[in-house]
């Protein structure tokens, strides 16, 4: 008995030790990991940023350039400021623009970046000043309902005695 229950705690510690080397790889090898020192930091404002998290992509043409490092308020303004790293070796326009983008219906947010096409760069600690906020689902759905209830209401009153007779 103590035999076989020797061998099954090996058993157990073996296979929590894969597993914790399986995670260990997924985390380093996601790109979901710590930021490198060596990216370029911007910031931009925002309206809203609904979804969006610290540690979310920054990404240009869909391809991973960069992570959130910090989202805050203004206290001025109480715009939504995001500051992000990415890949230094990238040449970023002055009026590149910026989007809070998501992934799909239900999948995450993250930051879009629009190269601009003028001439002079951003440099390190630099501001993208054209941004576009989150995008509500919840409100955008909110909105749609309302209308069509709008349009049913005004429909059936038309059809009650307020519309115009019918051609004959």
């Amino acid at each position: 008995m103590k035999g076989r229950s020797l061998a099954e705690v090996a058993a157990g510690a073996i296979v929590l030790a894969v597993a914790a080397i399986f995670l260990g790889y997924a985390v380093l090898h996601s790109g979901r990991g710590t930021v490198t020192a060596e990216g370029m930091q911007l910031r931009a404002s925002f309206d809203r940023i609904d979804g969006l998290a610290n540690g979310a992509d920054v990404r240009i043409a869909g391809v991973k350039v960069g992570t959130v490092t910090d989202s805050r308020i203004d206290p001025d303004s109480f715009a939504a400021v995001l500051t992000f790293k990415v890949d230094r070796s990238l040449k970023l326009p002055a009026d590149t623009s910026a989007e809070i983008t998501s992934e799909g219906l239900l999948g995450g947010k993250y930051v879009s970046l629009v190269p601009g096409g003028s001439d002079k760069l951003l440099a390190d600690g630099g501001r993208i000043t054209e941004t576009q906020g989150s995008v509500s689902l919840e409100s955008l759905l909110g909105r749609f309902i309302f209308s069509v209830t709008q349009m049913n209401g005004s429909q059936n009153h038309n059809q009650e005695g307020g519309g115009a007779a019918a051609p004959k």
